[in-house]
């Protein structure tokens, strides 16, 4: 009895911790990018990764130097075979990061999630045109009512009097890259013997990199060389708390995945979405129309259904399997 206690408690805490954690890194990030009146956003998005990859290099070292206290799988990302199998992942990576924050930055934090709700969509596409994986007929219907309400919820947008062209425009090519990333991830893991860390690692190592001539041709440095604030320490201070929660987020994700299971975790950030919805209306005093929050609560129940569909799926995958 009191395993199970233990287990449930053990369970919830993790949620919570998610929960928290991704909100927080939401309106963190919506801080850094909006309200500092630094119009630097591929920056803030370099700052982030550099701060990651130096997180994860010191993980993997003290994991050498003291197994029984830390647990990191050891990389080289220098290594040339990483760099020309995971430099294309990067790729995509830089792409995601970057539109998703140029997103985030001219959009409010209540439409971010409709602005987003394209990932499961794009995924759906690209995984019959690159991987030629064919789709139920029920998850493809799923697709259609997550699109049917994001796009009612760019009408509505638009009626609240709050709607970004551009925005949406970023918000849609993030989730093109996002859903073009997940594909190659799973190609790309064999190459790291399946170590999703190793994985975000070289990631951000070779973001940190490549990042440097976007923010020149950005004309960005100009902008840093011109901020009033650019050695004030609460600056720097959000800019690292920003790159430390973009790391925490994938920790605490793998986590509520491996404590729950992937259609749990799915279910779970479809509530945390509605949740961090509701809040970021709060926050910002924002008023919406009735079917603004009908096109949420429709791209919510279409995202679920694909989450339940895809779940059934896997299951009688493994039941035919176990047959055979």
């Amino acid at each position: 009895m009191f395993s199970s206690i233990s287990r449930y408690a053990n369970i919830i805490f993790v949620v919570a911790l998610y929960w928290c954690v991704s909100i927080t890194t939401i309106f963190l990030n919506k801080t850094l990018l909006s309200e500092l009146q630094l119009d630097a956003p591929i920056f803030v998005t370099w700052y982030q990764c550099l701060v990651s990859a130096i997180i994860c290099f010191v993980l993997c070292q003290l994991s050498q130097q003291y197994p029984k206290n830390f647990s990191f799988p050891y990389g080289n990302p220098f290594d040339t075979n990483n760099m020309r199998n995971l430099v294309p992942l990067t790729s995509c990576f830089i792409l995601m990061l970057s539109f998703n924050n140029l997103c985030l930055k001219n959009v409010g934090v209540a439409f971010y999630y409709v602005s987003r709700s394209l990932t499961t969509v794009f995924n759906v596409i690209l995984t019959y045109i690159l991987l030629q994986e064919k789709t139920s007929y029920l998850a493809i219907l799923s697709c259609f009512i997550i699109f049917s309400g994001f796009a009612l919820g760019v009408n509505q947008e638009g009626v609240a009097g709050s709607f970004s062209t551009l925005g949406t425009i970023y918000g849609v090519i993030s989730s093109f890259a996002q859903a073009l990333f997940s594909i190659h991830t799973k190609e790309v893991l064999p190459y790291v013997n399946d170590k999703i860390w190793l994985v975000s690692y070289y990631n951000n190592v070779y973001a940190v990199a490549l990042f440097i001539p976007i923010i020149f041709i950005c004309g960005e440095v100009s902008e840093l060389a011109n901020y009033p604030h650019l050695f004030s320490f609460y600056f720097w201070i959000l800019l690292t708390i920003g790159g430390v929660f973009g790391l925490t987020i994938g920790y605490v994700t793998s986590l509520q995945i491996q404590v729950t299971s992937p259609l749990t975790h799915n279910i779970s950030g479809t509530a945390k979405a509605s949740f961090h919805t509701v809040l970021a209306t709060y926050w910002y005093s924002e008023f919406k129309p009735l079917l603004w929050w009908i096109s949420n609560g429709i791209i919510l129940s279409g995202s679920a259904t694909y989450a339940l569909v895809k779940k059934k799926e896997l299951d009688r995958r493994k039941d035919m399997e176990e047959l055979l």
